[in-house]
C-alpha cells in the first residue's frame, strides 16, 4: 500500500508573502440576485504592480466561482439594470506609468471581449449605471484650462488657491472633480455638474429623473460637505438640501425618491472625532429639513487598520433597500452590518462578531440576501452570503495560506486606565514563545487616525514581527474610533491622556504576560502613530528602539504642507499659525528632540502628501545636528499609503528594513 503523502507543517510568514493574499472589492447583485460579481486583487512581484480581474458568483445553489475578465487590470464591476451587460474599470491598454483609467462593458450572456467605453487621463470614478441601462454616469477630473495649458507648455506651476496637493492625486491645484454621463450606444459624454466645489459622491434616484450628489464647496472648510439635487440631465439648477453644517460620507434614496438616507456628522461637536449618525431628508419638499433618525454614539464606517485589503480606506456606504437602510458600524476593535427601519429608532444588528465587515451589497428580489465581504485577526477577505439568516462562505481564495502560513493568533485584554475609563489591546506572538514562557522583546503599535482602531482584522505586518519571534503589542488608545465621541476626543490634547494610555497599557500588558522581556521594548506607528512614537521617545526613556513611519514631527511645518494641514491641524491641536502659535511649538515632538535617548530609525516616503517628507527629514537633521543615532529611509514614488498600497518591491523593502532595526536593538 502507498504511503499517503505527509502535508508539510505550516511555516513562518516573511515580509513578502503578501503577495498570495487575494483581496476583495465591494461585491455587487445582479438584478435577479442569482449573482454577484467582484474584482479580486493580487500583487504581483516581478512586475511590481497588482493584478486584478472581474469574478463572477452564482448564487442559484451550484455557487460557481467563474473568473469573467483576464485583463489582469479590470476592477469595480457593476450589472447592468437590465442585466444584459457589467461595467468594470480597467487599466488594460494603458502604459505602467501612463495616467488615468478606462471604463469597458461586456456582455453578461456571452462574455467575449469587453468593450471600451471611454478612456480619461483625468481618471474615471463611481461608475454607476442609469436605470434604463443606457447610460454610465461616473466622477472624473476637469482641469483649469489655462493654467493646465500653461503648465503643461512650459512646467510651472501656477497655484491660486489653496490645497496644493492631494496625497495619492498629487498636485490637484488646477483642477475640480464632477460628474459626467456617457451615453452607452453612441458614446457621447455630458458635463453634469461645474464649478469652483469637488464632488465626492453621487447616485442616481431610482426613476432615473435627479441625480443627488455631495459636494464641498469651501476650500478653507473642505471636511463641510453638501447634498444636492438635479434634474439627472443637469437642465435645471441644483437644489441644496443641506445648510452646509454637516459632514457626508455616502446616502442612499428611498425606493419611491421621496427620502434621502445620509451618513454623517452635524454641527461636528466634537470636531472630527465626531461620530456619524443616520439622518433623513425629504428633497421634493420646500425647506427641506434635515431630522436624525439613528443616534448610537458609535461612527458608522469601518476604519479598522488593516494591510490587507484592496483599498487602504475603510468605507461608509448607506443602501436603502425595501423599508431598510443599511450601513457598516464600528465596535470597539470590530465592525458590525445593521439595518434600520424607517420610521424606528432601533437598529438591528445583522451581521456581528469578533470581525470586520468590509464591504457589502444587498438584493431583495429573492427575499433579502447579503453578500459582504470579511475578515479577521487570523483570516484574510472571503465572500459570505446572508440569507435567511444563516450565513455561507461561498469563496475560498485564501484558504491555502492557513496550511502553508503559520498564523499567530492576537490575545484581546481590557484594562481600566487611571481615569477609569476601560482600554481595548492586544498581542500577537508566536504560541511557542508563550507556551514555553520564553521572554521575548516586544514591539508596541500605534495605529494612525488618531480615529482610526486596531483589533479584528489581519495585519501582516503584525504576524511578520511575530514570525521573527517578536511579540506585537497594540490596542486603542484615547482618540481611536469604534467608541463614544467622548472617547476619540482628544483635541487640543495630543500627547496627554493618549500617552498615558499607551504608557498604561504598556505597564498593565507587561504584569499579565510574563513573556514580554521589559528590557527590550520597543515602539513603533505611522500617521499619528508616527506622532505618538516622536512623542514618546521625546518623553520617556522605556523603550530600546523606535521606528517613526510617515510621522509629524513639527505643527508648524504640517500646518503648511500637508494636504489636509490648516483644516485638520486647527481642529486637532486647537491653533494656527496666527492664534496659538504657541501651542503648535509645545505639541511638535521636534521641540523634545534633545530630550532623545531612544536609536530612532526614520521611515517616509518623497511623494506623501498627507505628512511630507519636511515631517522626517527635519526630525532626522534634528537629532543628527544632535548627535543622536538616528537613521532615515525615503521611498521614492509612494504615499501616505505605502504600507498597505505601496509598490510590492518597497513594501518588502520597508518590512525588511524594521527588521533590521529591531533586530539591532532587541535580538541579544
Amino acid at each position: 500500500m502507498e504511503q499517503q503523502q505527509q502535508q508539510p507543517a505550516p511555516r513562518p510568514i516573511e515580509p513578502g508573502d503578501f503577495i498570495k493574499y487575494r483581496t476583495i472589492s465591494r461585491p455587487n447583485f445582479s438584478p435577479d440576485g442569482l449573482k454577484v460579481a467582484i474584482s479580486v486583487h493580487q500583487a504581483n512581484k516581478d512586475e511590481d504592480i497588482y493584478n486584478s480581474d472581474i469574478v463572477v458568483l452564482s448564487l442559484d445553489g451550484s455557487w460557481d466561482v467563474t473568473r469573467f475578465t483576464y485583463g489582469g487590470k479590470d476592477y469595480s464591476p457593476k450589472f447592468s439594470p437590465d442585466g444584459k451587460n457589467l461595467l468594470f474599470l480597467s487599466r488594460r491598454a494603458m502604459g505602467k506609468d501612463e495616467k488615468g483609467s478606462e471604463l469597458y462593458i461586456a456582455s453578461v450572456a456571452t462574455g467575449g471581449e469587453p468593450r471600451r467605453l471611454l478612456k480619461r487621463k483625468e481618471g474615471i470614478e463611481s461608475p454607476e449605471w442609469s436605470p434604463d441601462s443606457k447610460s454610465i454616469y461616473f466622477i472624473s477630473k476637469v482641469f483649469d484650462q489655462e493654467l493646465q495649458d500653461t503648465e503643461e507648455k512650459d512646467g510651472i506651476k501656477i497655484v491660486r488657491r489653496i490645497g496644493v496637493w492631494f496625497n495619492g492625486e498629487g498636485f490637484v491645484h488646477n483642477l475640480r472633480k464632477h460628474v459626467f454621463s456617457i451615453d452607452v450606444d453612441t458614446g457621447n459624454i455630458s458635463q453634469l455638474t461645474s464649478g469652483d466645489f469637488d464632488v465626492s459622491v453621487f447616485h442616481l434616484s431610482n426613476d432615473g429623473k435627479s441625480l443627488g450628489y455631495v459636494a464641498s464647496t469651501d476650500d478653507m472648510r473642505p471636511y463641510i460637505t453638501d447634498l444636492f439635487v438635479v434634474d439627472s440631465k443637469a437642465k435645471t439648477q441644483a437644489k441644496m438640501i443641506t445648510r452646509s453644517d454637516m459632514m457626508i460620507s455616502d446616502f442612499a434614496w428611498s425606493p419611491d425618491d421621496n427620502q434621502i438616507a445620509m451618513n454623517g456628522a452635524y454641527y461636528l461637536p466634537r470636531g472630527f472625532a465626531s461620530n456619524s449618525r443616520i439622518f433623513l431628508a425629504e428633497p421634493k419638499k420646500e425647506g427641506t429639513t434635515i431630522s436624525k433618525i439613528e443616534d448610537v454614539d458609535r461612527n458608522k464606517a469601518n476604519s479598522l487598520n488593516s494591510d490587507s485589503r484592496q483599498s487602504p480606506h475603510g468605507t461608509e456606504v448607506v443602501l436603502w433597500k425595501g423599508q431598510y437602510v443599511y450601513y457598516l458600524q464600528a465596535a470597539g476593535g470590530s465592525v458590525h452590518l445593521y439595518r434600520l427601519n424607517v420610521g424606528e429608532q432601533e437598529p438591528e444588528l445583522l451581521v456581528g462578531g469578533e470581525r470586520s465587515i468590509e464591504q457589502f451589497d444587498v438584493s431583495t428580489k429573492r427575499g433579502e440576501r447579503v453578500a459582504f465581504v470579511s475578515m479577521d485577526s487570523t483570516h484574510l477577505q472571503e465572500l459570505f452570503l446572508l440569507e435567511g439568516g444563516s450565513e455561507k462562505k461561498i469563496t475560498s481564495f485564501n484558504d491555502s495560506i492557513y496550511e502553508e502560513l503559520e498564523i499567530a493568533t492576537a490575545e484581546h485584554f481590557s484594562f481600566k486606565a487611571s481615569d477609569g475609563a476601560f482600554v481595548d489591546g492586544w498581542i500577537i506572538v508566536k504560541g511557542k514563545e508563550s507556551k514555553e514562557n520564553k521572554k521575548v522583546p516586544t514591539i508596541v503599535y500605534v495605529h494612525g487616525g488618531p480615529k482610526t482602531s486596531f483589533g479584528n482584522s489581519y495585519m501582516h505586518e503584525f504576524q511578520t514581527f511575530a514570525a521573527k519571534g517578536y511579540a506585537v503589542l497594540y490596542g486603542n488608545i484615547r482618540g481611536s474610533d469604534g467608541y463614544s465621541e467622548e472617547f476619540a476626543d482628544i483635541r487640543g490634547h495630543y500627547g496627554e491622556r493618549d500617552f498615558k494610555d499607551l504608557l498604561e497599557m504598556v505597564e498593565f500588558a507587561c504584569a499579565k504576560f510574563e513573556f514580554i522581556d521589559e528590557d527590550r521594548i520597543a515602539i513603533a506607528g505611522g500617521s499619528y502613530g508616527g506622532f505618538m512614537t516622536n512623542w514618546a521617545v521625546g518623553h520617556t526613556n522605556i523603550f530600546k528602539a523606535a521606528i517613526t513611519d510617515r510621522s509629524i514631527a513639527n505643527w508648524e511645518t504640517f500646518f503648511c504642507t500637508s494636504d489636509i494641514g490648516p483644516s485638520f491641524t486647527k481642529d486637532q491641536i486647537g491653533a494656527d499659525l496666527f492664534s496659538g502659535r504657541d501651542r503648535l511649538e509645545k505639541m511638535s515632538p521636534i521641540r523634545y528632540a534633545s530630550n532623545i535617548k531612544t536609536p530612532l530609525l526614520i521611515v517616509h516616503s518623497m511623494e506623501d502628501y498627507r505628512c511630507w517628507m519636511v515631517e522626517g527629514l527635519g526630525l532626522f537633521t534634528a537629532l543628527k545636528y544632535l548627535g543622536k543615532e538616528v537613521e532615515l529611509i525615503l521611498f521614492p514614488e509612494e504615499n501616505h499609503d505605502l504600507s498597505r498600497a505601496g509598490k510590492p518591491k518597497h513594501r518588502i523593502a520597508r518590512l525588511n528594513h524594521y527588521m533590521r532595526w529591531f533586530d539591532k536593538y532587541l535580538k541579544k
